[in-house]
């Protein structure tokens, strides 16, 4: 998505773009794996929800306007109990002495004066320490792999909500609450899952997949290829992760290939299933927050557009969550698919006599960046170096950051303005 938000730029300047990848595939993060049973299942939960006007419209032409706009819904599963979102505001269902703890630290933490040092102080401040423990606080050991006082507050944005105590309240005592979520709709391409984006432009550049590149020499401005290959080049943009994009710069200095060690991301496994069923959920996307249920999310794909199953069935994909740093993934990704059948039964998302009609197991090296006290120094010592060399970073693992598809592609253009700027 980064690469051709650059080409895309740089397309509207008359430059000439070449592309590389090493796969044989385009699209990175960004690919929609379709199976033969009929199932089409993208990296992770992916949808288009920009509010920027023009990167609507540029989505929406890359696909002919052949997309679905569906509002986005969400839930929660705590400890047997099936709540709205946020969970915050929609605490309607929990043991009676369950919401009289939450609301009352809630009421509590008002009183309290205090320092937000990392992302745990600043759940206490805004939820009080009950729910703050066991909501957010354990749903950040599943997905972020590390403890919200190893975070910092940087990654945020409008991610977390912060309820009035007439919100909570409100919540408390009915299921009908209003909807205060950041994202309230979103498009998905119609037909072939979210990489139908990526289809027309792939088209319209000199994109060139199976490169994968062994050194680059930015003395000389050279690419270097496993196939033998060599390229010069004029500018460099790269969307390669930055702690694999150091190894390659040939002479590197050792101080920054050991920041770039220190920044942590976390590793995906992800468990796709097809269910001989239409109805195993009303929503898009599920939150877990129990520790002892494998999985922090699930989405549902046969919600984000019909084509992505066939008729008369639901799909459903897991995301399990390993970091070099904090939680080193072992094993084969095939061994998560039973436990996560067994917990999607336990929840009560699929039914012991359900019928699957294929499941799979996709492991995803770099998920998610882990917005840790390390980052920020690393960051800055790596991207400094990458300045000095002239390369251009973008994208999620290229600029190190908690980006959305939008974010991305806008990244992959500023990263072409900085190299058109650079250009003699």
């Amino acid at each position: 998505m980064a690469g051709f938000g650059a080409a895309h730029r740089l397309r509207d300047e008359g430059a000439e773009v070449v592309l590389y990848d090493k796969n044989p595939y385009f699209g990175g993060h960004t690919i929609s794996l379709t199976y033969a049973e009929g199932f089409t299942f993208d990296i992770g939960p992916h949808v288009s929800f920009t509010n920027d006007s023009r990167i609507q419209q540029i989505f929406a032409e890359a696909v002919g306007g052949d997309f679905e706009t569906h509002d986005y819904r969400f839930n929660n599963y705590w400890e047997g109990c099936w709540l709205g979102h946020p969970a915050q505001t929609n605490l309607y269902g929990l043991p009676p002495d369950v919401i009289v703890k939450v609301i009352s630290d809630f009421l509590a933490e008002g009183t309290r004066q205090r320092d937000i040092l990392n992302y745990q102080d600043w759940l206490e401040a805004a939820y009080g320490e009950a729910f703050a423990e066991w909501f957010p606080g354990q749903y950040t050991l599943k997905y972020h792999t590390t403890e919200a006082a190893n975070l910092t507050t940087d990654w945020m944005g409008p991610r977390m909500y912060r309820p009035k105590l007439e919100e909570m309240l409100l919540g408390a005592l009915t299921e009908s609450t209003p909807n205060v979520h950041y994202i309230r709709q979103f498009r998905y391409p119609r037909q072939g899952g979210f990489v139908s984006y990526l289809r027309t432009w792939a088209t319209q550049h000199d994109l060139r997949l199976g490169h994968e590149v062994t050194v680059i020499d930015p003395i000389e401005k050279v690419l270097y290829f496993r196939s033998g290959q060599a390229a010069k080049y004029d500018a460099l943009i790269s969307s390669i992760p930055l702690p694999e994009v150091v190894k390659l710069i040939r002479d590197a200095p050792n101080e920054v290939l050991a920041a770039a060690e220190e920044l942590a991301c976390s590793t995906c496994v992800l468990v796709n299933i097809g269910v001989d069923r239409p109805d195993i959920a009303d929503v898009q996307i599920s939150y877990f927050y129990d520790l002892d249920v494998v999985f922090p999310r699930a989405s549902f794909p046969h919600l984000m557009a019909k084509s992505n199953v066939p008729d008369g069935c639901s799909s459903v994909q897991v995301e399990i969550y390993f970091s070099r740093k904090y939680r080193p993934f072992t094993g084969s990704p095939a061994d998560y698919i039973e436990p996560t059948l067994r917990d999607l039964v336990r929840c009560g998302v699929l039914r012991e006599d359900d019928r699957i009609l294929m499941k799979d197991a996709v492991l995803v090296p770099y998920a998610n960046i882990i917005f840790d006290h390390d980052r920020s120094a690393a960051l800055d010592r790596v991207q400094g170096f990458l300045d000095e060399v002239k390369i251009r970073s973008c994208g999620r693992y290229g600029e190190w950051g908690y980006f959305w598809t939008d974010d991305s592609f806008k990244s992959g253009e500023l990263a072409a303005e900085r190299a058109l700027s650079g250009l003699p």
